[in-house]
């Protein structure tokens, strides 16, 4: 009986052991990784890629459980991470606002967010139906403050079926509807009208495509599959930009569906028995009963108002860089528009990168890699504390702030990418309310 209890003992010790250790093994590599995500978020701070600058995740630590299913859901990498048991954000200067992190928690424990306590966003006024302070008109996409592909094609099929319910008596002469913008969230509302039977056109102040149109070629611009209206479920994981492209034209193609490219409103007027009148820089009037605006928050691009920015030679986006060569070129900026466009253009072109700041700062991971594996290898000139102060045909004049001394550069091409001008203004004028905003819940369908 002894040798049979001492054997129970000997059993249930060893379990104990087994169980303990474990425990510990578990508890040790959960500490680990705290450490490591501890060190990740202190370099983030150092770098400048711990404060946000779009839509971002925020973290319930009351109700997070430390899952994980966030991290593993992101698209990005090091933008979430767990200390201490609960959920983080790291690099949330290149959270693309995919929010399949918000759709992954299994206790609801993350939100939405645009801007901070300390830095405010301005936001159109736009309810869950997506409709302005202006009965009629209509928000969807990067304008209302939710960006990525996938979101803005979702927002703009979801606007577009809450203005079919809302579809006045057919006038002579005017749209249902009128589209001001052919991103995702135009041509997604576009496909819509259609499928709604709705009268509509839509109009692009460049080209299809809106933003995406100006991604680099070779840009991974879809994660996941998502749905458009007359086509069905595009399942496009890891899609170039072209790819998407080229699927929007086919589809477009098929329906008919009418865009005008190069074709900017510039302004939108309430007229009598709730028409809209819109105006644009072709001359061009249309008349509508319902509009519905899917531009992108930076508007137009920023210009730096130097003497010879006019010239032919100069571009705010690079299309076409394979065909590019043998050229001087100067590229203005320090965002990853600007590394990513001269990265792209330096090996078969003579490439400046001029930047006002004395370091980058809120790059992506794996440009910040390839812009100082190209200062060390030189195949890209950086000038830090530089400012382009004139363009002339065969050259270009370039300030250095350190030395305060100006420097003549022979020069072929001109890319500047300062950012773009919220469309505050335009806005405005059509009578839709703006606020600032500081750390503002963004309602999203889960």
């Amino acid at each position: 009986m002894n040798e049979v209890l001492l054997e129970e003992l000997i059993i249930y010790g060893s379990v104990a052991v087994i169980c303990a250790l474990t425990i510990a093994f578990y508890l040790g590599r959960k500490k680990k990784k705290s450490i490591k995500t501890k060190k990740k978020v202190a370099l983030a701070k150092e770098e400048g890629l711990y404060e946000p600058v779009s839509l971002y995740p925020h973290i319930d630590l009351s109700t997070c459980i430390g899952s994980g299913a966030c991290i593993t859901a992101c698209p990005e990498k090091d933008i979430l991470g767990i200390v201490d048991g609960v959920a983080t954000v790291i690099n949330t200067s290149n959270c693309i606002g995919h929010g399949a992190c918000f759709h992954a928690c299994p206790v609801e424990a993350i939100s939405l967010k645009i801007g901070t306590e300390k830095r405010g966003v301005e936001l159109p006024h736009v309810s869950e139906d997506y409709e302005t302070n202006i009965k009629g008109m209509y928000i969807a996409g990067e304008l209302g403050g939710m960006g990525l592909i996938k979101n803005s094609v979702e927002q703009g099929q979801q606007a577009m079926e809450n203005i079919a319910k809302n579809k006045k008596p057919s006038r002579k002469n005017v749209l249902d509807v009128l589209i001001i913008g052919a991103g995702p969230a135009g041509i997604s509302a576009t496909l819509a009208a259609k499928q709604h039977g709705l009268t509509s056109i839509t109009l692009e102040q460049d080209s299809l495509g809106g933003t995406v149109y100006t991604f680099p070629r070779s840009k991974i611009v879809m994660t996941a599959p998502m749905d458009l209206p007359l086509y069905g479920k595009a399942k496009l994981y890891d899609t170039s930009k072209d790819e998407l492209l080229q699927l929007w034209k086919k589809v477009i193609d098929e329906h008919q569906l009418q865009i005008k490219e190069n074709t900017k409103v510039e302004s939108i007027v309430p007229i009598e028995n709730e028409v809209f009148r819109i105006k644009t820089n072709t001359g061009e009037e249309y008349l509508c009963n319902q509009v519905l605006l899917s531009i992108g928050r930076r508007g137009t691009p920023r210009k730096l108002g130097v003497l010879g920015e006019e010239s032919q030679k100069v571009a705010y986006r690079l299309l076409e860089p394979e065909l590019i060569q043998k050229k001087k070129i100067i590229v203005v900026g320090g965002g990853d528009s600007a590394i990513e466009s001269a990265l792209l253009l330096k090996d078969e072109n003579e490439v400046i990168l001029s930047y006002r700041k004395d370091q980058f700062s809120r790059l992506k991971p794996k440009n910040r890699k390839k812009i100082e594996t190209s200062m060390a290898d030189q195949s890209i000139r950086v000038a830090f504390n530089t400012n382009l102060i004139s363009i002339a045909d065969h050259s270009v004049m370039i300030q250095f702030e350190d030395s305060n001394s100006v420097e003549e550069l022979e020069n072929d091409l001109v890319y500047i990418f300062a950012g773009g001008e919220l469309p505050t203004s335009f806005l405005q004028n059509a009578g839709i309310e703006i606020t600032k905003r500081y750390g503002h819940v963004m309602k999203k369908h889960r």
